[in-house]
């Protein structure tokens, strides 16, 4: 089976990761998770450990360590932070996640990011550019602009869902 990682970032859809885990599970993939140290604080790792049979990495193993997860034959980037989008479009590996990212991104693995930043963050000049480079090395970036909710919405309104469907389909177009 293929082996798919999932990395999560700091933002409340990574609790709902074991749904997406458990689809693309169905779907044929040997699901692993790896999160940014801010990741972790909101999924919930025992779960996600009983659901893949590995455990949830987010910092990089000892040199003399086993490798605990397989190699990843592709990614979903889910929530993608801001500063995971940019980091990861300046080529920067300063934590496991970015670090295993950059070298799929390096090997043309397949990575899907699919970020949900604030309209102040979605306009930032450094997020633009970071989406568009990433774009053109092949990244699919699944990000309409014009899904962020502008300023004045009211408050009261949730925000819009996480497009949890959008990356699943995505997923499911990948050549395996």
């Amino acid at each position: 089976m293929p082996v798919l990682y999932v990395v999560a970032c700091g933002g409340r859809p990574a609790a709902d990761l074991p749904a997406f885990v458990a689809t693309a599970q169905a779907d044929g993939w040997t699901v692993c998770v790896v999160a940014t140290p801010d990741g972790l604080k909101f999924l919930d790792e025992p779960t996600l450990r009983a659901q893949t049979g590995f455990p949830v990495r987010s910092q990089y193993k000892r040199p003399d360590e086993p490798d605990v997860l397989p190699p990843a034959d592709a990614f979903v980037v889910a929530p993608a932070t801001f500063n995971t989008v940019n980091k990861l479009a300046a080529g920067i590996s300063d934590t496991l996640a970015l670090g295993l990212l950059n070298e799929g991104i390096g090997l043309r693995r397949p990575v899907i990011v699919v970020p949900t930043p604030n309209i102040g963050l979605s306009r930032h000049p450094a997020f633009v550019a970071g989406v568009r480079t990433l774009r053109e090395w092949g990244v699919i970036v699944l990000f309409d602009p014009a899904s962020v909710p502008p300023l004045d919405s009211d408050p009261t309104t949730p925000a819009p869902p996480f497009p949890w469907p959008a990356a699943t389909a995505a997923l499911r177009e990948l050549p395996r």
